[in-house]
Protein backbone atom coordinates (compact mmCIF):
# COMPACT_ATOMS: atom_id res chain seq x y z
CA UNK A 1 0.00 0.00 0.00
CA UNK A 2 2.86 2.39 0.81
CA UNK A 3 4.40 1.71 -2.59
CA UNK A 4 1.10 2.50 -4.27
CA UNK A 5 0.75 5.76 -2.31
CA UNK A 6 4.29 6.75 -3.30
CA UNK A 7 3.46 5.98 -6.93
CA UNK A 8 0.32 8.14 -6.70
CA UNK A 9 2.38 11.05 -5.35
CA UNK A 10 4.99 10.67 -8.11
CA UNK A 11 2.24 10.50 -10.76
CA UNK A 12 0.60 13.72 -9.59
CA UNK A 13 3.94 15.54 -9.39
CA UNK A 14 5.32 14.32 -12.75
CA UNK A 15 5.20 16.38 -15.95
CA UNK A 16 1.89 15.66 -17.63
CA UNK A 17 1.76 13.95 -21.00
CA UNK A 18 -0.19 16.00 -23.54
CA UNK A 19 -1.30 13.68 -26.33
CA UNK A 20 -1.55 14.85 -29.94
CA UNK A 21 -4.52 16.85 -31.17
CA UNK A 22 -5.00 19.46 -33.90
CA UNK A 23 -4.09 22.93 -32.70
CA UNK A 24 -7.19 25.16 -32.44
CA UNK A 25 -7.32 27.91 -35.04
CA UNK A 26 -6.97 31.57 -34.20
CA UNK A 27 -8.45 32.85 -37.47
CA UNK A 28 -11.64 31.66 -39.15
CA UNK A 29 -11.42 29.68 -42.38
CA UNK A 30 -12.86 30.93 -45.64
CA UNK A 31 -15.58 28.85 -47.26
CA UNK A 32 -13.32 26.89 -49.64
CA UNK A 33 -10.73 26.22 -46.93
CA UNK A 34 -13.45 25.17 -44.48
CA UNK A 35 -14.96 22.69 -46.93
CA UNK A 36 -11.52 21.26 -47.67
CA UNK A 37 -10.58 20.98 -44.00
CA UNK A 38 -13.90 19.53 -42.84
CA UNK A 39 -13.51 16.79 -45.42
CA UNK A 40 -9.91 16.08 -44.41
CA UNK A 41 -10.45 16.18 -40.63
CA UNK A 42 -13.27 18.14 -38.97
CA UNK A 43 -11.28 18.33 -35.71
CA UNK A 44 -8.99 20.87 -37.38
CA UNK A 45 -11.82 23.36 -37.95
CA UNK A 46 -12.39 24.22 -34.28
CA UNK A 47 -11.34 27.69 -33.12
CA UNK A 48 -9.65 28.80 -29.91
CA UNK A 49 -12.91 30.47 -28.87
CA UNK A 50 -14.72 27.14 -28.95
CA UNK A 51 -12.47 25.92 -26.12
CA UNK A 52 -12.92 29.15 -24.13
CA UNK A 53 -16.54 30.25 -24.55
CA UNK A 54 -19.61 28.48 -23.17
CA UNK A 55 -21.85 29.44 -26.12
CA UNK A 56 -20.99 30.63 -29.62
CA UNK A 57 -23.63 31.38 -32.24
CA UNK A 58 -23.38 32.59 -35.81
CA UNK A 59 -24.19 32.01 -39.45
CA UNK A 60 -21.96 29.94 -41.70
CA UNK A 61 -21.85 27.13 -44.22
CA UNK A 62 -24.32 25.13 -42.11
CA UNK A 63 -26.74 28.05 -41.66
CA UNK A 64 -27.51 29.32 -38.17
CA UNK A 65 -25.37 27.27 -35.77
CA UNK A 66 -25.13 27.49 -31.99
CA UNK A 67 -22.18 25.67 -30.42
CA UNK A 68 -22.94 24.85 -26.78
CA UNK A 69 -20.44 23.99 -24.03
CA UNK A 70 -22.51 25.05 -21.01
CA UNK A 71 -23.49 21.87 -19.10
CA UNK A 72 -26.80 23.37 -17.94
CA UNK A 73 -27.81 24.26 -21.51
CA UNK A 74 -26.66 20.86 -22.75
CA UNK A 75 -28.90 19.22 -20.16
CA UNK A 76 -31.83 21.34 -21.36
CA UNK A 77 -31.30 20.33 -24.99
CA UNK A 78 -30.58 16.64 -24.50
CA UNK A 79 -32.87 15.92 -21.54
CA UNK A 80 -35.30 18.59 -20.31
CA UNK A 81 -36.53 19.70 -23.75
CA UNK A 82 -35.25 16.81 -25.86
CA UNK A 83 -38.57 16.53 -27.70
CA UNK A 84 -37.85 19.89 -29.36
CA UNK A 85 -34.55 18.73 -30.87
CA UNK A 86 -34.27 16.13 -33.61
CA UNK A 87 -31.34 14.68 -35.52
CA UNK A 88 -30.49 17.29 -38.12
CA UNK A 89 -30.57 16.67 -41.86
CA UNK A 90 -26.78 16.86 -42.27
CA UNK A 91 -26.23 13.96 -39.87
CA UNK A 92 -28.88 11.91 -41.63
CA UNK A 93 -27.33 12.65 -45.05
CA UNK A 94 -23.93 11.49 -43.81
CA UNK A 95 -24.96 8.46 -41.75
CA UNK A 96 -28.05 7.01 -43.43
CA UNK A 97 -26.43 5.84 -46.72
CA UNK A 98 -24.27 3.41 -44.78
CA UNK A 99 -26.25 2.73 -41.60
CA UNK A 100 -29.77 2.94 -43.03
CA UNK A 101 -32.65 3.81 -40.71
CA UNK A 102 -31.35 2.00 -37.66
CA UNK A 103 -31.18 3.07 -34.04
CA UNK A 104 -28.62 5.80 -34.76
CA UNK A 105 -30.56 7.55 -37.53
CA UNK A 106 -34.26 6.72 -36.95
CA UNK A 107 -36.63 9.29 -35.46
CA UNK A 108 -40.05 9.36 -33.79
CA UNK A 109 -42.08 6.17 -33.42
CA UNK A 110 -39.69 4.29 -35.70
CA UNK A 111 -36.85 5.01 -33.27
CA UNK A 112 -38.95 4.29 -30.16
CA UNK A 113 -39.94 0.83 -31.42
CA UNK A 114 -36.32 -0.02 -32.22
CA UNK A 115 -35.12 1.27 -28.85
CA UNK A 116 -37.75 -0.72 -26.93
CA UNK A 117 -36.82 -3.82 -28.91
CA UNK A 118 -33.08 -3.64 -28.33
CA UNK A 119 -33.06 -2.30 -24.74
CA UNK A 120 -33.62 -5.70 -23.02
CA UNK A 121 -30.31 -6.95 -24.39
CA UNK A 122 -28.42 -4.22 -22.50
CA UNK A 123 -29.93 -4.34 -19.01
CA UNK A 124 -27.27 -4.51 -16.26
CA UNK A 125 -28.21 -8.13 -15.50
CA UNK A 126 -27.90 -9.16 -19.14
CA UNK A 127 -24.63 -7.28 -19.67
CA UNK A 128 -23.19 -9.12 -16.64
CA UNK A 129 -23.92 -12.46 -18.36
CA UNK A 130 -21.64 -11.38 -21.22
CA UNK A 131 -18.59 -11.43 -18.92
CA UNK A 132 -17.37 -14.97 -19.82
CA UNK A 133 -17.25 -14.50 -23.61
CA UNK A 134 -15.61 -11.08 -23.14
CA UNK A 135 -12.91 -12.56 -20.90
CA UNK A 136 -12.41 -15.52 -23.26
CA UNK A 137 -11.95 -13.19 -26.23
CA UNK A 138 -9.38 -11.16 -24.27
CA UNK A 139 -7.45 -14.32 -23.37
CA UNK A 140 -7.48 -15.54 -26.98
CA UNK A 141 -5.98 -12.22 -28.08
CA UNK A 142 -3.27 -12.32 -25.41
CA UNK A 143 -2.38 -15.96 -26.18
CA UNK A 144 -1.97 -15.11 -29.85
CA UNK A 145 0.31 -12.21 -28.97
CA UNK A 146 2.40 -14.32 -26.58
CA UNK A 147 3.20 -16.74 -29.38
CA UNK A 148 5.01 -13.93 -31.17
CA UNK A 149 8.64 -12.99 -30.47
CA UNK A 150 9.42 -9.91 -28.41
CA UNK A 151 9.80 -6.80 -30.54
CA UNK A 152 7.26 -7.92 -33.14
CA UNK A 153 5.27 -4.99 -34.56
CA UNK A 154 1.50 -5.27 -34.44
CA UNK A 155 -1.19 -2.79 -35.47
CA UNK A 156 -2.90 -2.35 -32.13
CA UNK A 157 -5.87 -0.56 -33.71
CA UNK A 158 -6.53 -3.50 -36.03
CA UNK A 159 -6.14 -6.02 -33.20
CA UNK A 160 -8.58 -4.06 -31.03
CA UNK A 161 -11.06 -4.24 -33.91
CA UNK A 162 -10.46 -7.98 -34.08
CA UNK A 163 -11.04 -8.61 -30.35
CA UNK A 164 -14.17 -6.44 -30.17
CA UNK A 165 -15.63 -8.22 -33.20
CA UNK A 166 -14.81 -11.52 -31.49
CA UNK A 167 -16.83 -10.35 -28.47
CA UNK A 168 -19.67 -9.16 -30.69
CA UNK A 169 -19.92 -12.57 -32.33
CA UNK A 170 -20.23 -14.36 -29.01
CA UNK A 171 -22.64 -11.98 -27.26
CA UNK A 172 -24.88 -10.05 -29.63
CA UNK A 173 -24.60 -12.38 -32.64
CA UNK A 174 -24.14 -15.71 -30.88
CA UNK A 175 -24.00 -17.86 -34.01
CA UNK A 176 -21.20 -15.76 -35.52
CA UNK A 177 -21.12 -13.57 -38.61
CA UNK A 178 -19.78 -16.23 -41.01
CA UNK A 179 -16.99 -14.01 -42.31
CA UNK A 180 -13.23 -13.91 -41.87
CA UNK A 181 -12.63 -11.52 -38.93
CA UNK A 182 -9.63 -9.86 -40.60
CA UNK A 183 -11.65 -9.25 -43.76
CA UNK A 184 -14.46 -7.85 -41.64
CA UNK A 185 -12.05 -5.59 -39.77
CA UNK A 186 -10.60 -4.24 -43.00
CA UNK A 187 -14.10 -3.68 -44.40
CA UNK A 188 -15.03 -1.68 -41.31
CA UNK A 189 -11.91 0.48 -41.68
CA UNK A 190 -12.70 1.14 -45.37
CA UNK A 191 -16.30 1.84 -44.48
CA UNK A 192 -15.46 4.53 -41.92
CA UNK A 193 -12.74 6.03 -44.08
CA UNK A 194 -15.16 6.46 -46.97
CA UNK A 195 -18.58 6.97 -45.41
CA UNK A 196 -17.23 9.03 -42.53
CA UNK A 197 -15.92 11.92 -44.58
CA UNK A 198 -18.06 15.04 -44.62
CA UNK A 199 -18.78 15.81 -48.27
CA UNK A 200 -19.53 19.39 -49.43
CA UNK A 201 -22.55 17.99 -51.30
CA UNK A 202 -24.00 16.89 -47.96
CA UNK A 203 -23.34 20.27 -46.36
CA UNK A 204 -25.24 22.06 -49.09
CA UNK A 205 -28.07 19.52 -49.18
CA UNK A 206 -27.57 18.15 -52.70
CA UNK A 207 -29.76 15.13 -53.58
CA UNK A 208 -28.55 11.71 -52.44
CA UNK A 209 -28.46 10.39 -56.01
CA UNK A 210 -25.48 12.63 -56.83
CA UNK A 211 -22.37 10.48 -56.23
CA UNK A 212 -20.10 11.29 -53.28
CA UNK A 213 -16.44 10.37 -53.77
CA UNK A 214 -16.07 8.86 -50.30
CA UNK A 215 -19.13 6.67 -50.71
CA UNK A 216 -17.97 5.44 -54.08
CA UNK A 217 -14.73 4.30 -52.46
CA UNK A 218 -16.56 2.55 -49.63
CA UNK A 219 -19.04 0.71 -51.86
CA UNK A 220 -17.13 -2.61 -51.66
CA UNK A 221 -17.24 -2.41 -47.85
CA UNK A 222 -20.96 -1.59 -47.89
CA UNK A 223 -21.62 -4.53 -50.22
CA UNK A 224 -19.59 -6.76 -47.93
CA UNK A 225 -21.81 -5.74 -45.01
CA UNK A 226 -25.02 -6.17 -47.01
CA UNK A 227 -24.10 -9.70 -48.12
CA UNK A 228 -23.05 -10.70 -44.62
CA UNK A 229 -26.21 -9.31 -43.03
CA UNK A 230 -28.38 -10.96 -45.68
CA UNK A 231 -26.77 -14.31 -44.85
CA UNK A 232 -27.25 -13.75 -41.11
CA UNK A 233 -30.95 -12.96 -41.47
CA UNK A 234 -31.66 -15.83 -43.86
CA UNK A 235 -29.90 -18.36 -41.62
CA UNK A 236 -31.77 -17.20 -38.50
CA UNK A 237 -35.14 -17.14 -40.26
CA UNK A 238 -34.54 -20.69 -41.49
CA UNK A 239 -33.68 -21.77 -37.95
CA UNK A 240 -36.90 -20.26 -36.58
CA UNK A 241 -39.01 -21.63 -39.45
CA UNK A 242 -37.75 -25.14 -38.76
CA UNK A 243 -38.94 -24.90 -35.17
CA UNK A 244 -35.45 -25.08 -33.72
CA UNK A 245 -34.62 -22.95 -30.65
CA UNK A 246 -33.11 -19.60 -31.59
CA UNK A 247 -30.55 -17.88 -29.32
CA UNK A 248 -31.95 -14.87 -27.46
CA UNK A 249 -29.52 -12.46 -29.06
CA UNK A 250 -29.93 -9.17 -30.90
CA UNK A 251 -30.86 -10.78 -34.20
CA UNK A 252 -33.69 -12.83 -32.71
CA UNK A 253 -35.00 -9.84 -30.76
CA UNK A 254 -35.07 -7.74 -33.93
CA UNK A 255 -36.88 -10.42 -35.93
CA UNK A 256 -39.48 -10.93 -33.20
CA UNK A 257 -39.98 -7.24 -32.40
CA UNK A 258 -43.57 -6.00 -32.30
CA UNK A 259 -45.09 -2.70 -31.27
CA UNK A 260 -47.22 -3.38 -28.15
CA UNK A 261 -50.03 -1.16 -29.46
CA UNK A 262 -50.16 -2.08 -33.15
CA UNK A 263 -48.40 -5.44 -33.22
CA UNK A 264 -46.32 -4.12 -36.10
CA UNK A 265 -42.81 -5.57 -36.35
CA UNK A 266 -39.63 -4.25 -37.89
CA UNK A 267 -39.21 -4.52 -41.63
CA UNK A 268 -36.29 -6.47 -43.07
CA UNK A 269 -34.78 -3.11 -44.02
CA UNK A 270 -34.91 -1.95 -40.37
CA UNK A 271 -33.52 -5.25 -39.12
CA UNK A 272 -30.63 -4.99 -41.58
CA UNK A 273 -29.97 -1.36 -40.60
CA UNK A 274 -29.62 -2.24 -36.93
CA UNK A 275 -27.37 -5.22 -37.58
CA UNK A 276 -25.07 -3.07 -39.70
CA UNK A 277 -25.14 -0.40 -36.99
CA UNK A 278 -24.03 -2.82 -34.28
CA UNK A 279 -21.40 -4.54 -36.40
CA UNK A 280 -20.04 -1.43 -38.11
CA UNK A 281 -20.40 1.14 -35.36
CA UNK A 282 -21.30 -0.79 -32.22
CA UNK A 283 -17.83 -2.24 -31.79
CA UNK A 284 -16.08 1.05 -32.59
CA UNK A 285 -16.56 2.60 -29.17
CA UNK A 286 -14.69 -0.20 -27.43
CA UNK A 287 -12.07 -0.73 -30.13
CA UNK A 288 -11.11 2.93 -30.20
CA UNK A 289 -11.22 3.29 -26.40
CA UNK A 290 -8.79 0.38 -26.08
CA UNK A 291 -6.53 1.64 -28.88
CA UNK A 292 -6.25 5.10 -27.36
CA UNK A 293 -5.78 3.66 -23.85
CA UNK A 294 -2.84 1.49 -24.95
CA UNK A 295 -1.28 4.39 -26.83
CA UNK A 296 -1.61 6.76 -23.86
CA UNK A 297 -0.13 4.19 -21.48
CA UNK A 298 2.80 3.65 -23.84
CA UNK A 299 3.62 7.35 -23.55
CA UNK A 300 3.24 7.74 -19.79
CA UNK A 301 5.56 5.56 -17.69
CA UNK A 302 4.00 6.44 -14.35
CA UNK A 303 0.46 5.74 -15.52
CA UNK A 304 1.64 2.45 -16.97
CA UNK A 305 3.41 1.50 -13.75
CA UNK A 306 0.33 2.30 -11.73
CA UNK A 307 -2.08 0.29 -13.87
CA UNK A 308 0.35 -2.64 -13.95
CA UNK A 309 0.59 -2.59 -10.17
CA UNK A 310 -3.19 -2.52 -9.81
CA UNK A 311 -3.74 -5.32 -12.32
CA UNK A 312 -1.05 -7.51 -10.71
CA UNK A 313 -2.51 -7.03 -7.23
CA UNK A 314 -6.13 -7.55 -8.25
CA UNK A 315 -5.69 -10.44 -10.70
CA UNK A 316 -2.88 -12.17 -8.75
CA UNK A 317 -1.60 -14.04 -11.86
CA UNK A 318 -5.06 -15.40 -12.64
CA UNK A 319 -7.57 -14.45 -15.36
CA UNK A 320 -9.98 -11.56 -15.01
CA UNK A 321 -13.02 -12.58 -12.94
CA UNK A 322 -16.36 -10.78 -12.46
CA UNK A 323 -15.47 -9.81 -8.90
CA UNK A 324 -12.38 -7.97 -10.13
CA UNK A 325 -14.28 -5.27 -12.04
CA UNK A 326 -15.14 -3.07 -9.08
CA UNK A 327 -11.53 -3.27 -7.86
CA UNK A 328 -9.95 -2.27 -11.18
CA UNK A 329 -10.59 1.41 -10.44
CA UNK A 330 -7.46 2.83 -12.06
CA UNK A 331 -7.92 0.61 -15.11
CA UNK A 332 -11.41 2.05 -15.53
CA UNK A 333 -10.05 5.56 -14.94
CA UNK A 334 -7.55 5.11 -17.79
CA UNK A 335 -10.38 4.16 -20.14
CA UNK A 336 -12.53 7.07 -18.96
CA UNK A 337 -9.66 9.49 -19.53
CA UNK A 338 -8.92 7.99 -22.95
CA UNK A 339 -12.50 8.59 -24.10
CA UNK A 340 -12.43 12.06 -22.58
CA UNK A 341 -9.46 13.00 -24.74
CA UNK A 342 -10.63 10.97 -27.73
CA UNK A 343 -14.42 10.56 -27.42
CA UNK A 344 -15.81 7.84 -29.71
CA UNK A 345 -18.49 10.19 -31.05
CA UNK A 346 -16.72 13.56 -31.22
CA UNK A 347 -19.66 15.55 -32.58
CA UNK A 348 -23.42 15.69 -32.06
CA UNK A 349 -25.88 18.09 -33.59
CA UNK A 350 -29.59 18.72 -33.36
CA UNK A 351 -32.13 20.80 -35.25
CA UNK A 352 -34.59 22.88 -33.24
CA UNK A 353 -38.18 22.03 -34.13
CA UNK A 354 -39.61 25.18 -32.48
CA UNK A 355 -38.13 28.35 -31.04
CA UNK A 356 -36.50 27.81 -27.66
CA UNK A 357 -35.42 30.25 -24.99
CA UNK A 358 -32.80 29.09 -22.47
CA UNK A 359 -32.10 32.00 -20.14
CA UNK A 360 -30.61 34.69 -22.37
CA UNK A 361 -29.99 32.26 -25.23
CA UNK A 362 -32.50 32.18 -28.07
CA UNK A 363 -32.44 29.20 -30.43
CA UNK A 364 -34.58 29.83 -33.54
CA UNK A 365 -36.73 27.10 -35.02
CA UNK A 366 -34.94 25.24 -37.81
CA UNK A 367 -31.46 26.26 -36.65
CA UNK A 368 -28.75 23.79 -35.65
CA UNK A 369 -27.25 23.22 -32.24
CA UNK A 370 -23.83 21.57 -32.01
CA UNK A 371 -22.54 19.76 -28.94
CA UNK A 372 -19.03 18.47 -29.55
CA UNK A 373 -17.78 16.05 -26.86
CA UNK A 374 -14.30 16.55 -28.32
CA UNK A 375 -14.47 20.29 -27.58
CA UNK A 376 -16.49 19.93 -24.38
CA UNK A 377 -14.00 17.45 -22.90
CA UNK A 378 -11.11 19.84 -23.56
CA UNK A 379 -12.90 23.05 -22.54
CA UNK A 380 -10.65 25.26 -20.46
CA UNK A 381 -13.40 26.47 -18.11
CA UNK A 382 -14.65 22.97 -17.33
CA UNK A 383 -11.46 20.96 -16.87
CA UNK A 384 -8.14 21.39 -15.10
CA UNK A 385 -5.26 20.73 -17.52
CA UNK A 386 -7.81 19.75 -20.19
CA UNK A 387 -5.25 18.68 -22.81
CA UNK A 388 -3.27 16.46 -20.42
CA UNK A 389 -3.58 12.74 -19.78
CA UNK A 390 -4.66 12.50 -16.12
CA UNK A 391 -6.56 9.30 -15.28
CA UNK A 392 -6.64 10.37 -11.61
CA UNK A 393 -9.44 12.82 -12.37
CA UNK A 394 -11.76 9.79 -12.79
CA UNK A 395 -10.88 8.02 -9.54
CA UNK A 396 -13.85 7.70 -7.15
CA UNK A 397 -12.64 10.45 -4.82
CA UNK A 398 -12.38 12.94 -7.71
CA UNK A 399 -15.17 11.94 -10.07
CA UNK A 400 -17.88 13.76 -8.13
CA UNK A 401 -16.32 17.08 -9.21
CA UNK A 402 -17.12 16.37 -12.88
CA UNK A 403 -20.47 17.72 -14.07
CA UNK A 404 -22.56 14.98 -15.67
CA UNK A 405 -23.11 17.16 -18.74
CA UNK A 406 -19.46 18.16 -19.11
CA UNK A 407 -18.53 14.55 -19.91
CA UNK A 408 -20.48 12.95 -22.74
CA UNK A 409 -18.55 10.05 -24.29
CA UNK A 410 -21.86 8.20 -24.77
CA UNK A 411 -24.20 11.17 -25.10
CA UNK A 412 -27.08 11.79 -22.69
CA UNK A 413 -30.84 11.85 -22.53
CA UNK A 414 -33.23 9.57 -24.42
CA UNK A 415 -30.66 8.91 -27.14
CA UNK A 416 -27.78 8.03 -24.83
CA UNK A 417 -25.75 5.15 -26.26
CA UNK A 418 -27.68 1.98 -25.46
CA UNK A 419 -24.51 -0.11 -25.28
CA UNK A 420 -22.47 2.11 -22.93
CA UNK A 421 -22.34 -0.37 -20.03
CA UNK A 422 -21.55 -3.22 -22.46
CA UNK A 423 -18.67 -1.24 -23.95
CA UNK A 424 -17.15 -0.17 -20.63
CA UNK A 425 -17.33 -3.66 -19.13
CA UNK A 426 -15.65 -5.10 -22.22
CA UNK A 427 -12.97 -2.39 -22.25
CA UNK A 428 -11.99 -2.98 -18.60
CA UNK A 429 -11.81 -6.76 -19.09
CA UNK A 430 -9.70 -6.55 -22.24
CA UNK A 431 -7.38 -3.80 -20.99
CA UNK A 432 -6.70 -5.64 -17.72
CA UNK A 433 -5.91 -8.88 -19.59
CA UNK A 434 -3.52 -7.03 -21.91
CA UNK A 435 -1.74 -5.08 -19.17
CA UNK A 436 -1.27 -8.29 -17.17
CA UNK A 437 0.78 -9.94 -19.92
CA UNK A 438 2.33 -7.50 -22.41
CA UNK A 439 3.62 -3.99 -22.97
CA UNK A 440 3.59 -1.86 -26.08
CA UNK A 441 5.94 0.79 -27.41
CA UNK A 442 5.05 3.01 -30.33
CA UNK A 443 7.09 2.28 -33.46
CA UNK A 444 9.82 4.88 -33.91
CA UNK A 445 8.90 7.66 -36.29
CA UNK A 446 5.17 6.92 -36.39
CA UNK A 447 3.16 10.08 -35.76
CA UNK A 448 -0.14 9.50 -33.98
CA UNK A 449 -3.00 11.79 -34.95
CA UNK A 450 -6.72 11.60 -34.24
CA UNK A 451 -8.97 11.85 -37.28
CA UNK A 452 -12.75 12.20 -37.24
CA UNK A 453 -14.54 9.67 -39.45
CA UNK A 454 -17.92 9.46 -37.69
CA UNK A 455 -15.89 8.05 -34.79
CA UNK A 456 -12.48 9.27 -33.61
CA UNK A 457 -9.76 6.94 -34.90
CA UNK A 458 -5.95 7.02 -34.91
CA UNK A 459 -5.00 7.96 -38.46
CA UNK A 460 -2.94 5.25 -40.12
CA UNK A 461 -3.47 2.78 -37.29
CA UNK A 462 -1.21 2.21 -34.27
CA UNK A 463 1.93 0.21 -35.14
CA UNK A 464 3.47 -0.80 -31.81
CA UNK A 465 6.22 -3.15 -30.63
CA UNK A 466 5.04 -5.93 -28.36
CA UNK A 467 7.07 -7.30 -25.45
CA UNK A 468 6.14 -9.78 -22.73
CA UNK A 469 5.97 -8.39 -19.24
CA UNK A 470 8.62 -9.73 -16.88
CA UNK A 471 6.91 -9.86 -13.48
CA UNK A 472 8.73 -10.71 -10.28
Amino acid sequence: MEALQNLMTETLEAPLFRPPAPKPRTEPLGMIAFLREVRRNPLATWMEDHFEEMVLAGDGALGRLTVVNDPAIIRHILVDNAANYRKDDLQIRILAPGLGRGLVTAEGEEWRLQRRTIAPLFTPRNVATFFPPMAEAAQRLVRRWLRRPDGRVVDVALDMTRVTLDVLERTIFTTGVARDPDALGRAITRYFEGQGRVDPLDIFGFPAWIPRIGRLRSRPAVRFFEEMVHDLIDARKALIANGRPAPRDLLTLLLEAADPETGKGLTDVEVRANIVTFIGAGHETTANALSWSLYLLSQDERARARIEQEVDEVLDDGPVEPGHLERLVYTRAVIDEAIRLYPPAPYMSRAAIADDQIGDLHIPAGSMVAISPYVLHRHRKLWEEPDAFRPERFLPENRGRIDRFAYLPFGAGPRVCIGASFSLQEAVIVLAAIVQSVRFELVEGHEVAPVQRITLRPSGGLPMRLTRRART
